[in-house]
């Protein structure tokens, strides 16, 4: 069995993003290629403990256990030493990939309080795009009684697209809610 998502895409996704932008050859057209799911646990006082419920967060949302990220050098300013556990990632691809971006797109990101869509403008210059989560209960597969402490995350999808606009039309043939706000006018003068 397929993911929804993913049959969106070569369903819908593709036949959209061809004729939209010209492709002649199915190659051409962008795809998603991984999801990188980031967290760091900052300056805690608890280092060992806030590391845990990090790891153990981020496995349950993605259902892949994480690596562990050490710090590259020292920063006395931080108490921060060479090699000091500091975060978890995680990097999802195919399956698990498309599970977690449906999830993200239909079910997480409208759970947000006030929530009015995502910047356009968080993509790096070559069609990756990247989202900031404050915390992780507006995942389902967290129970909010069992939080212990706020854990956020940096979502990072990486696509095949060679610019910016592609990689937008994609995500947002895939149902991502960009926030595309006319400008207001600017007031006239009299």
């Amino acid at each position: 069995m397929e993911v929804e998502l993913y049959q969106e895409y070569t369903g819908k996704v593709v036949p959209a993003l061809k004729t939209k932008h010209g492709y002649t050859n199915l190659h051409q057209v962008p795809r998603v290629q991984k999801v990188v799911i980031n967290t760091s646990i900052g300056s805690s006082p608890d280092t060992k403990e806030a590391l845990e419920i990090a790891v153990s967060e981020l496995q349950t949302i993605t259902g892949q256990t994480p690596v562990r990220t050490k710090s590259k050098k020292a920063i006395s300013n931080f108490k921060l030493r060479k090699d000091q556990p500091i975060g978890a990632k995680v990097t999802l691809r195919g399956r698990n990939m498309y599970e977690f971006l449906e999830r993200l797109i239909k079910m997480s990101l409208p759970k947000i309080r006030d929530f009015r869509g995502i910047s356009p403008k968080a993509f790096d210059g070559q069609g990756n795009y990247t989202l900031g989560v404050a915390d992780q209960s507006i995942f389902p597969e967290i129970e909010l009684d069992k939080i212990k402490r706020n854990v956020g995350f940096d979502v990072t999808i990486v696509t095949t697209a060679r610019t910016d606009e592609e990689a937008k039309s994609l995500l947002g043939e895939l149902g991502m809610p960009f926030t595309d706000r006319p400008k207001k006018p600017a007031a006239q003068a009299s």
